[in-house]
């Protein structure tokens, strides 16, 4: 597997290794050691999938409080969405500021997210899967949310929602 630092700290993508012939294709997508040589040596805790039926359904921008924060591993493992990771981390040095790339069943890239940042994706197809696999468990008082819209972010969606929860539009601006 290929593993690829970002410009925020501790955010990797993976390119996983993929083994193809007759039958089709395996693929690894994590390994302990590997994240423990780009600095982490947490451990999952759960997995979980998430499934969208219409193009254009935001998710995000989701992350848990300490002592629950959570890290995740995600991959789209059916169609393509458009994938946010924000730094939303006090202190930090890259505070404020988000990546965005494609996730897609064809591109079978994973993209690893430590304690801290947070997440959301726009659907790019109907009929979308996200595998995560998380750090911590769920916490529903920890969980906490920046809106998708922030300006202050000025995330470049590659379209507006088409579907949103009413949660996901009340979350609040990023506190600077």
């Amino acid at each position: 597997m290929n593993v690829h630092e970002t410009e925020l700290p501790g955010v990797l993508v993976i390119e996983p290794a993929v083994a193809a012939d007759a039958r089709g294709t395996f693929m690894e997508l994590y390994q302990a050691r590997v994240l423990a040589a780009h600095g982490w040596s947490g451990a999952f805790v759960r997995s979980a999938l998430s499934h969208n039926r219409q193009g254009g359904t935001l998710r995000g921008l989701h992350f848990q409080r300490p002592p629950h924060a959570d890290a995740k591993l995600v991959t789209c493992v059916r169609g393509s969405l458009f994938d946010v990771v924000a730094d939303v981390r006090s202190g930090s040095p890259t505070f404020g500021r988000w990546i965005g790339m494609e996730l897609s069943e064809a591109n079978q890239r994973a993209v690893f997210l430590p304690e801290g940042v947070a997440h959301g994706f726009l659907t790019l197809s109907g009929d979308v899967t996200m595998l995560y696999h998380l750090g911590s468990y769920y916490d529903r008082e920890a969980s906490s949310g920046v809106r998708w819209n922030d300006p202050a972010l000025a995330i470049e969606w590659p379209g507006a929602p088409a579907v949103i929860s009413e949660q996901d539009q009340r979350w609040e601006a990023l506190a600077r």
